[in-house]
């Protein structure tokens, strides 16, 4: 059996915060995110109040814009104008999931892409997925990527597999380990034997919001294995991967909780800490 080296993310996520933190004292400047809530969903609740803090606590004031479920869209388009427009705001985010009559992309390519911290409006993902750079990356996807480089994983040439197909993890992090050099395979729920993909994996991102999918018998002994799951398992918060189990396998696992989800608000600060350097030419 080997040593597996378990990826601190919250280490990782603090000492980032506390050197945005330090540079944003330094340029003595005032970031600020707007954040939009439709509706009451408990998991963005949380989501949003950790945002905020961790916001304020590295210098960046966040204020909520609380709308109720029943809103009209046109509502709710019209405030993302409002924002849009206010020189003073730096990053816009709509918290997702919004109600389910809502024209999801409608509303996030209504965001300008300048403050699109998010990294959700189409010129941003067309950017990420031509591999021409320059517009802004969705926050976990980047927090995987930087955790990957902190702990010296090596990424060219290397087969990664990403379980999982959704905008906001699986094809953005896809582009983004291609544009490393990486082989990449994306496997979802329609895909046969998945199994049989992600034992060749070098590197497995398991992002499909799947309570344990990932058994030991379905890596490769030494694979780098990274969970981007956030799950209920009796309660118990667990990831996409059987941690216990794989754990003696892979060379590098992260943990549910305190893996790569801390990292995900870490990057979006950065991320507004960018988009509020390049909208005053710093």
């Amino acid at each position: 059996m080997r040593d597996t080296l378990i990826i601190n993310g919250r280490l990782s996520a603090e000492v980032l915060e506390q050197n945005l933190a330090a540079e944003i004292a330094a340029a003595q400047a005032k970031p600020f995110l707007a954040v939009v809530l439709v509706g009451h969903n408990d998991a963005s609740e949380v989501y949003v109040r950790n945002k905020r803090n961790r916001c304020l606590k590295a210098g960046i004031a966040c204020e909520i814009f609380r709308l109720d479920e029943n809103v009209a869209e046109s509502e709710l388009l019209s405030l993302i104008d409002d924002l849009n427009a206010n020189p003073v705001v730096n990053g816009i985010i709509v918290q997702l999931p919004l109600p389910l009559e809502f024209d999801v992309q409608k509303i996030l390519a209504r965001v300008s892409p300048a403050k699109d911290v998010d990294g959700f409006h189409p010129l941003n993902a067309g950017l990420l997925a031509s591999g021409f750079g320059g517009g802004f990356v969705p926050a976990t996807p980047l927090g995987v990527m930087r955790l990957l480089k902190e702990n010296n994983v090596e990424l060219c040439g290397k087969h990664a597999v990403v379980i999982g197909a959704s905008v906001i993890v699986g094809r953005p992090l896809a582009a983004l380990l291609l544009n490393q050099g990486c082989s990449v395979s994306v496997v979802h729920d329609k895909t046969v034997d998945i199994e049989t993909i992600t034992a060749e994996a070098d590197i497995l991102v398991a992002a499909c919001g799947c309570p344990k999918l990932v058994k030991k018998d379905w890596i490769k002994e030494g694979a780098v294995v990274i969970d981007v799951g956030i799950n209920r398992d009796g309660g118990k918060l667990c990831g996409d991967v059987d941690f216990e189990a794989l754990c003696g396998k892979a060379s590098v696992l992260t943990p549910v909780p305190g893996g790569v989800g801390p990292m995900t608000i870490a990057m979006l600060l950065e991320n507004t800490w960018a988009a509020y350097k390049q909208q005053h030419n710093l």
